[in-house]
């Protein structure tokens, strides 16, 4: 049952984001929407919060924000057949692999050679190889990222990945073959950030290339869940060796201070949401679900977990970036790049669009 002290901040989380939604509808390119209404959301949350405009009746409720976000999850599961993936074919699924791993393991690294804190490390990896800001609102909850650092991450993937619509397309457009189409396609899929900016790459350098980026993404839009699963687990694990570890001596490792030691509670830590995710994902497959029903759970759990990012930046004050600075805007450039590099590294070594 929902507690009333949350009613006031959802209200305002339900206007954000309705406003972003808007907002985002308002620029085009390509026959698409670039500009994500979550990062909007993000955005004017920050603003609205900053400004003083948000009632102290509305703090419950904003920072319930994980209650809506997780429902979306369960919800978008029915957007995924299993068989879609099978049917993608070896070759794209190895370029979007190993794309991910390269790319995941060094943004993180990288990320920590620039001494960014442990938990803003992760949030920049998972944002630039898996979904932009999905991936990062579905992470953050898991590791107990804060606010300010989830905004950061989100804002910083949103900031490159518009970027890259905008530049990826001119820069292949002046190479021109007859597979550039499949090339590009999956070079969007799998180097561009959030599902959005991919479609409107796709189709702003051709319709084939528009078709091919949707599916490459959709693709690698399913390891969402996995990754947070191991993440998950893998945060679990490391807190546990954090609390028996001399405070200095962690602090010194991670970037960040030593949390108290305690016990971790394996069953609470474990994401149970994952659960309701693929039960949906297995509802689809085997054709419970109408196309009607389909469409409405996928508009559903968007909308929810867009709710949900207006919260996160709704819940970020400005003073919580001093202690960042712009390392993560350079990680996060170098990270793109990164990305963008070994995909085209892989799709030019497994043969896609030369034949």
């Amino acid at each position: 049952m929902v507690k009333r002290e949350y009613l006031p901040g959802w209200l305002v989380m339900l206007v954000v984001s309705l406003i972003s939604l808007y907002a985002s509808g308002l620029i085009v390119m390509g026959g698409r929407h670039p500009l994500e209404a979550p990062v909007v959301a993000i955005v004017l949350g920050i603003v609205v919060s900053n400004v003083g405009l948000l009632p102290t009746a509305c703090a419950p409720g904003v920072k319930a924000f994980e209650n809506p976000l997780i429902w979306g999850i369960v919800l978008i599961g029915a957007g995924l057949d299993f068989r879609n993936i099978a049917a993608q074919g070896p070759q794209m699924l190895l370029v979007i692999v190993v794309t991910m791993l390269v790319g995941f393991f060094a943004i993180y690294y990288l990320a920590k050679a620039f001494r960014l804190p442990q938990r803003l490390s992760i949030l920049l990896s998972v944002g630039t190889t898996i979904c932009g800001g999905s991936a990062i609102a579905v992470t953050s909850p898991l590791i107990k990222a804060g606010e300010e650092e989830t905004s950061y991450a989100i804002g910083t993937i949103g900031l490159w990945g518009l970027v890259a619509i905008v530049l990826y397309p001119k820069v292949f457009q002046l190479f021109g073959h007859p597979g550039m189409d499949q090339v590009f396609g999956v070079f969007a899929g799998t180097a561009i950030h959030s599902t959005p900016q991919v479609v409107g790459a796709g189709f702003i350098f051709s319709e084939l290339a528009g078709k091919t980026a949707t599916a490459v993404k959709l693709v690698r839009n399913t390891f969402i869940a996995p990754l947070a699963f191991v993440i998950a687990l893998w945060y679990s694990w490391h807190s546990t060796r954090r609390s028996h570890a001399p405070a200095g001596e962690m602090e010194a490792a991670t970037g960040e201070p030593a949390e108290a030691p305690a016990r971790v509670n394996w069953v609470k830590a474990f994401p149970w949401f994952l659960f309701g995710y693929f039960v949906m994902v297995a509802l689809r497959t085997y054709g419970v679900f109408t196309d009607l029903g389909i469409d409405m759970f996928n508009h559903a759990g968007r909308f929810l977990i867009l709710v949900g990012m207006a919260g996160i930046g709704l819940n970020t004050k400005f003073s919580a970036f001093k202690g960042i600075g712009v390392k993560p805007l350079v990680v996060g450039f170098i990270g793109a790049v990164i990305v963008a590099a070994a995909s085209l590294a892989m799709i030019f070594a497994v043969g896609i669009g030369t034949s």
